[in-house]
């Protein structure tokens, strides 16, 4: 069964408010959305978001992020896009023409899946891994073009 936004806030030592889950509800479904993209989907602003402004926006996607309950990956040439899934070891396929991004599961399962040739001391517990290509539909398109 699937825990409410509240129960996940609550299982994190965080105050359930209604910003919050208002955030987590709008990402459920939309994978790698960006804040723009949340800030759309949620009427920023709107009564519905309990009065979140897009300051508090940042600020809450940043407390969810800290607190593991949301993912942020910064893809190169791309704003921070976030996700509800965390706590497995999945990596991103992204296409170059038009951004579309799709989660890929680890092939090794435990993280980090690759350990640096030199770890200068630190002790390494995770490793983003980021393909680039283009998607299905794009390269339908080149190959018309």
């Amino acid at each position: 069964m699937e825990q409410s936004a509240g129960d996940l806030l609550k299982s994190k030592g965080l105050r359930s408010t209604a910003q919050r889950r208002a955030i987590l509800t709008a990402l459920k479904g939309h994978p790698h959305s960006t804040a723009s993209e949340l800030e759309a989907r949620m009427g920023v602003g709107s009564p519905g978001t309990g009065g979140l402004s897009k300051q508090g926006l940042y600020n809450v996607l940043d407390d969810l992020t800290r607190a593991r309950l949301i993912r942020c990956i910064e893809p190169a040439g791309s704003a921070a896009r976030y996700e509800l899934r965390v706590g497995d070891n999945h990596h991103h396929l992204v296409c170059r023409r038009c951004g579309h991004i799709e989660d890929v599961d680890c092939t090794v399962g435990t993280p980090p899946c690759l350990d640096p040739v030199e770890d200068k001391g630190f002790v390494v517990d995770e490793a983003e891994i980021t393909w680039w290509g283009l998607c299905p539909e794009c390269r339908k398109a080149t190959a018309v073009a």
